[in-house]
């Protein structure tokens, strides 16, 4: 299991991608064909603006539900 510095700095980096490709950071953490990425993109493409905004808010709140949910499940294997 990767040490929570490690975590922090890979969100890090894909919070930067985010602000500067949006959709390249979701890409990153969900895949190419996830509803996020798709989202990401199709928000990126109407307005720049408005596909970083929802990048960031999918890395920042989703990841960190993710990453809990993972840590309860460590917790009980």
């Amino acid at each position: 299991s990767p040490s929570p510095m490690a975590s922090r700095s890979c969100t890090f980096l894909e919070i930067l991608l985010a602000v500067i490709l949006p959709p390249l950071g979701v890409f990153l953490r969900y895949g190419c064909c996830s509803m996020e990425f798709l989202i990401c993109l199709l928000l990126t493409i109407l307005g720049y603006i408005p596909g970083i905004i929802y990048a960031v808010y999918v890395l920042v709140a989703h990841g960190s539900a993710s990453e809990e949910s993972g840590r309860d499940y460590d917790a009980l294997a």
